[in-house]
This record gives C-alpha cells, structure tokens and sequence, in this order.
C-alpha cells in the first residue's frame, strides 16, 4: 500500500530552521502535485505551500519568503526548508501528494501522519 512518512520536525527558538521531510513509499508508478499543510490546537487545517511536478512553488502569504518547498523526484520525498521560524508557525504540518498507483487507473490524494513543529523560546 501506498503511504506517506513525515519526519523531521522538533522544537527550535524563534528565528531557528528546522526541515521536514515527507517520503511516498510502496506502489507507486508516478507523484503529481505535492503540498504542505499545517493546523494549530483550535484552528483549522491550513495550506501553506504546493509544488508541482514541473518545480513551479507557491506559498501562502504567511510564510513567502522564510519557506521553501522542494521535490527530489527520485526519492518520492518533499522537503519544506523552514526559515527564520516564529512562534505563529507552531503547528503540526502534515504532507499532501497526488499518487498514481503502480497498477492504478487515476490519480489518488495521499496525507502524511504530520509532524509537530515547535517554535518558543
């Protein structure tokens, strides 16, 4: 079965870096779009950042500029490098990625367990 592992989250102080990890395993013939996700006690899921299979990025407002979302292809894993990290980023941030099975006829949306990142002091 197809599944997504994140790891690499942890507690840094504010203005650290920490980056995350989410690897597909299993059956997989290709991965499309992949995403990154977070959601804080009492708040809803929010998105925070896509790559496309092409490279192209994209980030919410909140984090332009400290975040970078990547892809290595050959390891079915995306990374989201995280800089200049704030207590507002505290969350769990889980995964997201559009996988066509091995003997698949479509294009299924996978998540990742999440990861918790921690950002005080």
């Amino acid at each position: 079965q197809v599944q997504l592992v994140e790891s690499g989250g942890g507690w840094v102080q504010p203005g650290g870096s920490l980056r995350p990890s989410c690897a597909a395993s299993g059956s997989i013939f290709s991965i499309n779009a992949m995403a990154c996700y977070r959601q804080a006690p009492g708040k809803e899921r929010e998105w925070v950042a896509a790559i496309t299979s092409g490279g192209s990025t994209n980030y919410a407002a909140p984090v332009k500029g400290r975040f970078t979302i990547s892809r290595d292809n050959a390891k079915n894993t995306v990374y989201l490098q995280m800089n200049s990290l704030k207590p507002e980023d505290t969350a769990v941030y889980y995964c997201n990625a559009d996988i066509w099975r091995r003997w698949g006829t479509s294009w299924s949306p996978y998540w990742g367990q999440g990861t918790q990142v921690t950002v005080s002091s």
